[in-house]
């Protein structure tokens, strides 16, 4: 008997996304949500002042900075109402002498109850609601950064860090990948000023994916005209972030920092400010005002596109759009609580997100001033 074609949520599609090896332009993209509220209401520009345990993510290089004593950062956000889960971690263990520093960094994001309704429609063509069901997708990174200082060249310092991850992406029962890819990151530190380059997926990652489909979902795939995925390769490309930062001591207690950050990629045309079929290029603008190295507020911009203007009843005008963010953190001894207010859709449409993190500063017993 003939089936009828019908649309199929998001379980076909988290199925379907890998056909072949190939370079995907928005592969692992949980991997570019961010890590720690302070970073995040800069607008993710980090690469170049992040000093503290985040720097396994923005920067491996800035892991020079956590000295003498561990440090843990924690961060949980909730995407869409709840729907997605967002989740970080990281210990940053400084080895003997502080000559290196091991960083050990876990991300997650995760979308429970995706409703399948790969069998919402019944061989004779009526909607059969029980057949509903759902699963939950997941995705896991692993981070193994190492960093040390390179060279000192007048009132300059050099540092260097790499990354090595894991990746891990799980829908339910039916699918899942792994994949491994490097980072590597130079930062160089200045009394006012401070540049650093972080190069992701430098040698390019790749995720490898495997299905366990049941037959009956096969069988419906393909009398719907839908692909029945097999194993497969995801390759991610690189990307180069160059950032540059500078404080202005404003006064005795009074600190402003600002940041510049420039993405970077090689994928094809994106809808950037400066998009070819060479390279794309991507600004964010951060700012860190802080009061005694203990109350800080920040601020911040980003992800600048051109999109349909909402008023234009034509609809052919396109207006710039942005996503702002602004967030707040204050100290308490070895322990740091920042906040972030990030926007996830543009400055007219808002689909706002609060985000909390906390970093602790593991003082070791006979360490104490």
């Amino acid at each position: 008997m003939k089936r009828t074609r019908f649309y199929v949520t998001l379980s076909v599609l988290l199925l379907q996304q890998v056909s072949h090896a190939q370079f995907r332009k928005y592969s692992n993209e949980f991997l570019n949500i961010g890590a720690g509220a302070r970073g995040l209401a800069m607008a993710s520009a980090q690469v170049a002042s992040v000093s503290d345990g985040t720097a396994g993510y923005w920067n491996p290089a800035g892991l020079v900075n956590v000295k003498d004593n561990p440090q843990l950062n924690l961060m949980h956000a909730e995407y869409f109402a709840g729907i997605g889960k967002y989740d970080y971690g990281s210990l940053a263990i400084p080895l003997k002498d502080n000559k290196r520093v091991l960083g050990l960094s876990l991300l997650r994001f995760a979308v429970d109850d995706i409703p399948n309704t790969v069998f919402l429609v019944e061989p004779d063509g009526s909607i059969n609601f029980s057949n509903i069901t759902t699963f939950s997708s997941a995705d896991y990174a692993f981070l193994f950064s190492l960093a040390q200082p390179i060279k000192t060249t007048g009132k300059s310092k050099i540092s260097g860090g790499i990354n090595a991850k894991i990746i891990h992406r799980k829908a339910g029962d039916l699918a899942s990948a792994w994949g491994f890819g490097f980072d590597a990151g130079i930062q160089i530190v200045n009394a006012k000023w401070k540049v650093g380059i972080m190069a992701r997926d430098v040698t390019t990652t790749f995720n490898a994916w495997s299905y366990s489909l049941p037959e009956k979902m096969r069988e419906v795939f393909y009398y719907t005209g839908n692909d029945i995925p097999s194993k497969s390769t995801e390759l991610t490309a690189p990307k180069l972030i160059v950032g540059g930062n500078y404080n202005f001591k404003l006064s005795k207690n009074l600190n402003l920092m600002a940041e510049a950050n420039f993405d970077l990629t090689f994928d094809g045309r994106r809808n950037t400010v400066i998009s070819s079929s060479v390279v794309s290029l991507d600004p964010k603008l951060g700012l860190e005002a802080s009061w005694k190295n203990v109350f800080f507020v920040r601020g911040g911009i980003n992800n600048f596109q051109r999109a349909l203007d909402d008023d234009d009843i034509t609809n052919t005008k396109k207006v710039w759009i942005y996503q702002p963010a602004v967030g707040a953190g204050f100290r308490i001894s070895n322990v740091l609580i920042d906040y972030a207010f990030t926007n996830l859709a543009n400055q007219s449409n808002p689909l706002y997100t609060h985000v909390f993190s906390l970093r602790v500063d593991l003082i070791k017993k006979g360490n104490k001033k």
